[in-house]
């Protein structure tokens, strides 16, 4: 019998499944869209009961259009946002002002924590210093705080707080056990140390968490990719279409998920080492891996075999990306008209303007080039690296009184372009603390077209490589249930044998090379500006 993988990836708006051979290919997927929830005061809520039953849908798909047996099915891993669950011995928990006890989720980008985060990075205590410096409010602990002091009553009520993630492997195995990559990166647990630091939790107001060995938040941490309680339980592989006891691994963030499928593949420049991972979808992450520890300002980490076992991880990003080109094209005059052509050709509205943008001229540089004096920074939602600034906002430079689509396709190659230079911002930041990157490898929906790549190329002045695989997030998932079905002996060798990547876009010289150096410079004194 061929043993078969499934890897699942919960993002904000969907729930996906793949399933994938022993070489990494992908045989069928599926996904489901699941609810947000959305309200004033930054609030951003969503069901732990609507993404199970999401995540079930999907799985049952991809195990149908892969047409194997569920028998064939000997491990299954999971990677999801890193929001916040709450659940009363798994009974769900409201967490907002609806009272819904449904919406027991605080999602990621919620950003209803903000005075919570301010308080807790006052502290400066030694913790912090493996986020960054400052704790973000889309992390854990910000939003446990400002849940004890606005729905206390939930709070104490509260037998179990999970991350997303281990929320998921937790309803499948009923083990409780969290994943190291989960509350290293969101929780403050010092994984370098294989322990909480309870000092941080009574210092911040969370001190009747360290109780019972950290029970109500992890009071056991393992590895990515650890074999979980004794497989699928009964009601867990009914509700997924699997077979009871199926493995199932300790999982990770998504972002991290595509960091794992794609920064270990064979071929290409680089190592993992040296691969910077970027998925880029509503918000962008980066992940750098390194041997030795290093800290820098704004960026998250240095985070102990967060990601790849026995590397440290460092963890950037923008809080918004494609939902950044989104929102900055709904501001233009010919949005609706090319929107409508958009739909008339069966495309999103970002595909359809890179087609006319590709028209322009059959060097992609050039193309990426040809917008006059735009410079967009399209920190509509805060910066997250390198300056960790949650009140950062967007600016747009060189607008005039254009209407038409031509000038809309130039808004969009600009903000494309910020985003790149925002990208630029992290890697220079890394470099300045010995992080060294000549590759990026890309993953995310939003980084799927040519132009796009060459254009983050062209930006950075990194090459930009792409994973062979179409779905490098899940297969990064699926190669946890490849390590703890025992296909693979470790997260590494899963990584080299299961990805490959499939072209490389060089970063243009010269001239063009030149411009781009000036615009970031541009690019940077905006942010400097708006700020003071």
């Amino acid at each position: 019998m061929a043993q078969k993988f499934v890897g699942v990836d919960v993002g904000t708006g969907s729930a996906r499944a793949g399933v994938f051979d022993q070489d990494g290919n992908c045989l069928g997927s599926a996904k489901h869209d699941i609810v947000l929830f959305e309200e004033a005061g930054n609030i951003v809520e969503q069901s732990s009961n609507d993404i199970w039953a999401a995540v079930c849908s999907s799985v049952r798909a991809a195990v149908d259009q892969a047409e194997v047996s569920p028998a064939d099915i000997v491990g299954l891993g999971f990677d999801a946002t890193c929001s916040l669950v709450v659940v009363k011995d798994g009974r769900p928990l409201s967490v907002g002002p609806s009272s819904d006890n449904e919406r027991n989720i605080i999602v990621w980008m919620d950003h209803r924590a903000a005075e919570q985060a301010e308080r807790i990075n006052k502290s400066n205590h030694r913790v912090l210093n493996y986020v960054g410096g400052k704790v973000s409010l889309e992390m854990e602990t910000p939003k446990l705080l400002w849940l004890k002091e606005n729905k206390p009553e939930v709070y104490v009520e509260a037998s179990d707080f999970f991350d997303l993630t281990d929320y998921l492997t937790w309803r499948s195995t009923g083990d409780k056990s969290r994943s190291i990559c989960t509350v290293t990166c969101k929780w403050t647990y010092m994984a370098h140390e294989r322990s909480w630091d309870a000092s941080y939790f009574e210092e911040i107001g969370l001190g009747d968490l360290v109780q019972n060995g950290f029970e109500r938040i992890g009071a056991s941490v393992v590895d990515v990719g650890s074999s979980l309680g004794e497989g699928l339980t009964q009601q867990a592989a009914n509700d997924l279409g699997l077979q009871p006891g199926t493995k199932v691994a300790a999982g990770l963030i998504d972002a991290h998920a595509g960091g794992v499928g794609t920064v270990g593949a064979r071929g290409a420049v680089g190592t993992a080492e040296t691969r910077l991972a970027y998925v880029f979808g509503t918000s962008a992450c980066t992940m750098s891996s390194t041997t030795e520890e290093a800290f820098v300002s704004g960026v998250w980490g240095p985070y102990y075999s967060a990601m790849i076992p026995g590397l440290w991880l460092h963890e950037g990003g923008q809080s918004v990306a494609g939902a950044a080109i989104a929102h900055l094209l709904t501001m233009h005059p010919a949005h609706d008209e090319a929107t409508e052509l958009a739909v008339q050709h069966g495309l999103s509205l970002p595909d359809w303007l890179m087609r006319q943008a590709q028209n322009r001229n059959q060097d992609l540089s050039q193309v990426a080039a040809s917008v006059g004096q735009l410079v967009v920074v399209p920190e509509f939602l805060g910066n997250r690296a390198p300056f960790a600034d949650p009140d950062a906002l967007a600016i747009i430079s060189g607008l005039g009184f254009e209407r038409n689509i031509e000038s809309l396709v130039n808004l969009y190659l600009a903000g494309v372009s910020g985003l790149g230079y925002g990208l630029r911002q992290i890697i220079e930041a890394q470099r300045r603390s010995g992080i060294d990157t000549d590759t990026i490898v890309i993953s995310g929906g939003a980084g799927k077209g040519p132009l796009v790549r060459q254009i983050l190329a062209d930006t950075t002045g990194v090459s930009v490589a792409i994973p062979g695989s179409e779905e490098p997030v899940l297969l990064g998932s699926a190669m946890l249930g490849a390590v703890v079905s025992g296909a693979y002996d470790s997260v590494a060798s899963a990584m080299t044998n299961m990805s490959t990547f499939s072209e490389v876009y060089e970063p243009v010289r010269g001239e063009l090379e030149q411009l781009h150096a000036h615009k970031f410079e541009i690019f940077s004194k905006l942010q400097a500006a708006a700020k003071k």
